[in-house]
């Protein structure tokens, strides 16, 4: 019976555990957004779009360590495509700051921001990134800055193959709820 009431409510049981599980601030005025690494696909298009809604008059984004095709010089690195499609969004170069060294997590990304905030004296940042990711970003971030007095606003954006309410059906939604789970805890217990 069980089986077979999850079997016929899955679809308000997933979609339920997925907004319980996703953080999403309301979009505030602030000193900067900031670009994570990874989700070149979405995260600098929102910030873009954030940046031309007046949110904020600064972006940050990382310099995110190289990749082995980067490293090659087969492909961009991140950091310069970030920077491209920052450009190719209307986003002024004046606007733009790289922050960070090769930067290869979120954690590592707290500490990028950190530093910026000390030398800027920002009191308050943006950070737009995937719906699943947002937990994490938020505990890590807050644990980072919690003698700043920096405000953070993490804000959930839409990615491009899934959304929370048909998450399930999609390999990347699965794959990235799955992620989460595992790296949240991750996290509580490294850092």
């Amino acid at each position: 019976g069980l089986l077979l009431a999850c079997y016929v409510f899955r679809v308000p049981l997933l979609t339920g555990l997925a907004e319980a599980w996703v953080v999403n601030d309301p979009v505030t005025k602030a000193d900067a957004i900031v670009i994570l690494g990874g989700g070149l696909e979405n995260r600098p298009f929102a910030a873009a779009k954030l940046f031309h809604d007046g949110v904020a008059p600064q972006v940050l984004y990382m310099d995110v360590k190289l990749g082995p095709a980067e490293e090659l010089g087969v492909s961009l690195p991140e950091r310069e495509q970030t920077h491209r499609i920052l450009l190719s969004n209307s986003v002024p170069e004046t606007a733009m700051t790289m922050i960070g060294s090769n930067v290869a997590n979120t954690y590592d990304e707290s500490k990028a921001v950190r530093a910026w905030i000390e030398k800027s004296g920002a009191k308050t940042i943006i950070i737009p990134t995937d719906p699943f990711h947002t937990r994490r970003v938020r505990w890590i971030f807050a644990r980072e800055l919690r003698d700043t007095k920096t405000q953070i606003h993490v804000v959930a954006i839409d990615p491009l193959r899934y959304r929370i309410n048909d998450w399930w059906r999609h390999e990347e939604g699965l794959i990235a709820f799955q992620n989460e789970w595992v790296k949240l805890p991750y996290y509580w217990l490294k850092y």
